[in-house]
């Protein structure tokens, strides 16, 4: 016991001073609340109000705590800021070679349809149509173990005052990717953005990127527009890779690369990939990426193949936070959760990435008491381990932000 209280204690100290960063330049109230919504969804594993008051520990009423975190989400006005300051904390777990993969998510309530602004969204689990929130989101890859860090979410409804379309909602990801990221780190893409306005933007900015597009799309080839379909028939792959699926079976692969380039924007030279073997139907890439080595084709695919990543963040939002489940009621205060659950699961990731040279984060993993090893995507280890470990202390970190009680000695002048 002795050892885990060392331990948490360690670990309120480290999310203690990650906090401090978010919040430099708020007034004490703001930072000890970011401090506490943090704190608390860390030790919580819960997107619940009230799972995060008892996590808290405090020594008031539980309903107080619970209206205390209510206020504060409806009237924090610093969202901007505070995204600021957790981009550069976490940009140092960047690099050149980092890839950006950008992904919509939904948010499925339907069960809820008097929130502020629910609207009409496309469930990804079952595939219909129900009530909630799109989520527009962009993850970047850390520099050694490729772990997701979430660097922009955005929660959005159809309903609001201001909405145009799903597609502008992609343009400000874009364009805040554009303002924050060089344009040599790749963006990568799923088939949902196979569109004439997402290669618009990235070729009149010239930034690198990797896009899953449809058999059905008109390339120009040879100085001939031919439907995508038709220019893979006579390539079967000449580069071999092997690569391991998500469900862990071995997938024998055959890879092409053949140069075209968009009807549209026939000086700008692109290549399309492709990759058989991972189904029934080949995988159909299209990047501007080009090298002498006539490889690259192979280090496209593994590029794109890490996009599945975001997926596994997504999921592991949802399930390990139960954030699908979330009881606030305006749409102001679901933004504020979502970007404090956001800057949570980043301080997960950095963890992630000192798990080699990091004593404390060996033993956060240990204390998750993982039976088969820890995965890959290591985040659901780190997150079961601060869980256990914060359970074991009988203090939050209410005690950091408390201010020392005056002595009570009588003190003489001049003594």
């Amino acid at each position: 016991m002795n050892h885990y209280s060392k331990l948490a204690w360690q670990l309120k100290r480290e999310i203690l001073h990650f906090c401090k960063k978010l919040s430099h330049g708020f007034h004490r109230p703001i930072q000890k609340f970011i401090a506490d919504m943090v704190f608390g969804l860390l030790s919580a594993n819960s997107s619940f109000l009230s799972e995060i008051a008892r996590a808290l520990k405090e020594t008031i009423a539980l309903d107080k705590t619970v209206e205390r975190l209510s206020r504060n989400l409806m009237n924090f006005d610093g969202a901007a800021e505070l995204h600021e300051h957790y981009l550069n904390t976490v940009m140092p777990s960047f690099d050149e070679r980092t890839v950006l993969i950008i992904d919509d998510s939904d948010i499925a309530k339907p069960y809820s349809s008097k929130l502020e602004g629910v609207c009409k969204v496309r469930d990804g689990s079952t595939g219909k149509i129900t009530d909630g929130y799109w989520v527009a989101g962009v993850s970047a890859l850390t520099a050694e173990h490729k772990q997701p860090i979430p660097v922009y979410s955005h929660i959005y409804s159809s309903e609001e005052e201001g909405y145009i379309s799903n597609n502008a909602e992609t343009l400000k990801a874009l364009e805040f990717l554009s303002s924050h990221f060089p344009k040599t780190n790749i963006r990568a893409l799923d088939r949902g953005y196979d569109a004439g306005y997402v290669f618009d933007y990235f070729i009149l900015r010239d930034e690198h990127f990797i896009t899953r597009i449809k058999d059905n799309r008109n390339l120009t080839h040879k100085g001939k527009t031919v439907l995508v379909r038709d220019i893979i028939k006579s390539f079967s792959g000449k580069y071999a890779l092997k690569f391991e699926t998500k469900s862990g079976k071995s997938a024998n692969c055959k890879i092409s690369m053949i140069p075209v380039c968009l009807p549209k924007h026939t000086e700008y030279a692109l290549n399309l990939v492709i990759v058989r073997g991972l189904g029934k139907d080949p995988l159909i890439l299209l990047t501007n990426l080009s090298h002498d080595d006539n490889r690259l084709c192979v280090t496209i695919a593994k590029v794109y193949l890490m996009r599945w990543r975001i997926e596994e963040y997504y999921r592991f939002k949802k399930q390990g936070f139960n954030f699908e489940k979330f009881l606030v009621r305006s749409l102001k205060s679901i933004r504020n959760l979502d970007l404090l659950l956001t800057v949570a699961i980043g301080f997960i990731g950095m963890l992630s990435e000192k798990i080699n040279e990091s004593i404390v984060v060996r033993e956060v993993i240990e204390a998750s008491k993982r039976l088969y090893g820890v995965a890959t995507f290591m985040f659901y280890a780190i997150s079961d381990g601060l869980e256990n470990l914060f359970a074991k202390s009988y203090t939050g970190i209410y005690s950091f932000f408390r201010k020392p009680q005056p002595s009570m000695q009588i003190m003489f002048a001049d003594w």
